[in-house]
Parts: structure tokens; C-alpha cells; sequence
């Protein structure tokens, strides 16, 4: 299943994101892929304001993953940019298979990780602060998710 959308600037699609969240389950797996600047973690901020996560959300680029445990569920922030060409095992199946919702930016770089089941989300920047972000689901659970968000209205 396919859905898309289009924000005008980054607090309409922290405002979407923030609205998926009511939707977000333990062990959903969320892939986010867009160009650098295109707004996978301004995504993810808006994702982790709608989960209560009161911490500073930022890139985890040289940190490769954040963990926060203080919201509804606990959010595990992957950016496997600085990944690329490395199929070392460094222990990041233990935050995409945990106990909570797992963000992965740059997924493409891991893909040999990733679980059959996830929500796939495409950033496109259109303008400089318009994005078309499309959502595709490859399995039942997150086919309900995204009947949920069709329902979003800006």
C-alpha cells in the first residue's frame, strides 16, 4: 500500500510525523530515505514529540544510533550513513528487532539488517521547504497504520 502527502515547511511535516506517531507500534521498523537536508530528522523530531520523547532529537550520523526510553515506547534512531561498504556486525539488530519503534535513516546502507516487515518513507524536497513524503507499507500491521494516517488533514 502506497499513501503520499505534501508539507510547505518543516513544521507541517514535524506536525504529520507527530500525527503517525499515535499510530507507531513496538517492533515497527520505520525507513526513512531522502537526499542530505531533505528532512528524515526533522521527520523524526516530530515522530518523537508525538511519542512524548522530551530529549533533543538530532542526527545520530556519527554516533550511528540514538536511544530514547522516555516516551509512550521507546525510539531507537539509526543513521547508517557512515555505514556504507561495512557488513561488520556491530550490533544494531538489537535496537531494529527491540522493544520499541526504530527509525532508520539511510536504510539502503544496511539493507542485508532489515526485517521483511517495515514502513518504507520517502522524503523528496520539492522547494526549499516543500516536501512530498510518500509512505508504503509491505505488510498488514502497517497497512493499518496507513489507513490511519489517509485520514490526516493539515
Amino acid at each position: 500500500m502506497e499513501w503520499q502527502i505534501i508539507t510547505k515547511n518543516e513544521q507541517e511535516t514535524q506536525k504529520f510525523a507527530n500525527y503517525l506517531s499515535k499510530f507507531t507500534f513496538e517492533g515497527q521498523v520505520i525507513l526513512l530515505y531522502g537526499d542530505l537536508g531533505a528532512g528524515k530528522t526533522t521527520f523524526t523530531k516530530g515522530l518523537a514529540e508525538g511519542l512524548n520523547i522530551k530529549e533533543t532529537i538530532n542526527s545520530p550520523t556519527f554516533n550511528i544510533v540514538k536511544c530514547y526510553y522516555k516516551g509512550k515506547i521507546n525510539l531507537f534512531h539509526i543513521d547508517a550513513y557512515r555505514l556504507e561498504n561495512n557488513k561488520q556486525d556491530i550490533g544494531l539488530d538489537e535496537y531494529i528487532y527491540g522493544n520499541g519503534v526504530c527509525v532508520i535513516e539511510w536504510p539502503n546502507y544496511i539493507d542485508y539488517l532489515l526485517p521483511k516487515n517495515y514502513l518504507a518513507i520517502n522524503i523528496l524536497p520539492l522547494s526549499k521547504n516543500k516536501r512530498k513524503i510518500t509512505l508504503i507499507s509491505n505488510d498488514t500491521k502497517n497497512d493499518e497504520v496507513l489507513e490511519e494516517v489517509k485520514k490526516y488533514g493539515l
